[in-house]
């Protein structure tokens, strides 16, 4: 992890200028994920400081790092790809897990939270069709809510990630898509839109855009 954030006066500006950029969009009402990641524990309080919704971490070895220990002033969102055999060390720390796409991620999301950990989730949905991303498949969805929900786990809505390489057109074809992945399940909340892509997601219908550069600026080299 690097260190500081960032100068949190510069953190509080950068929020108001993407919080302005989600309404200029049409996104009244959109939630606001902080990407934390790579970036020390204070950056989880500036973001909550300045008005962010939750915040975002990839890496079970970083939550475990800058939560235990700390309380969180908010939200915390896992929203990397999730490890069966590391679910146990966060699932007490994390509010939602934003990445299940698979069988035995819900096994064991279910069995963690029989003793305490978080219950509530969203179905990773690979909408690009590209072998590299994570996510299920779009004839999993109704499989992995059913198991999900067998099991007592919440799933309140969906997630996806845009084309890897940023093609406009791909990209607002796979959000297109997951709005109407969400609407035919009946599902409320439609995770998509990152840094570079968030106007365009925000437009397709996101209720829920997870944002790390434009609020903490660039991350260090290697990340």
């Amino acid at each position: 992890m690097s260190g500081a954030a960032g100068v949190p006066g510069q953190v509080a500006e950068n929020v108001a200028v993407v919080r302005a950029r989600i309404r200029a969009a049409g996104g009244d009402g959109v939630s606001l994920v902080a990407v934390t990641k790579t970036h020390g524990h204070d950056a989880i309080e500036q973001a909550f400081a300045a008005g962010c919704d939750a915040v975002g971490e990839n890496y079970v070895q970083e939550i475990a790092a800058k939560l235990s220990g700390h309380a969180s002033a908010g939200p915390v969102h896992m929203i990397g790809a999730v490890q069966t055999n590391k679910v146990r060390k966060i699932a007490p720390l994390v509010s939602l897990w934003q990445t299940v796409d698979r069988p035995s991620v819900v096994a064991e999301i279910a069995r963690r939270g029989a003793n305490g950990g978080c219950t509530d989730l969203l179905l990773q949905v690979n909408t690009t069709a590209e072998g590299t991303k994570s996510g299920c498949r779009e004839d999993e969805i109704d499989a992995l809510r059913t198991q999900a929900e067998a099991c007592g786990l919440r799933v309140l809505g969906l997630m996806t990630i845009g084309p890897t390489d940023g093609d406009p057109t791909l990209t607002e074809a796979s959000f297109r898509r997951l709005r109407a992945l969400c609407d035919a399940q009946g599902l409320g909340i439609c995770s998509m839109g990152m840094s570079g892509d968030f106007e365009m997601a925000v437009s397709c219908g996101s209720t829920m855009v997870r944002v790390g550069t434009a609020i903490f600026g660039e991350r260090p080299p290697g990340h």
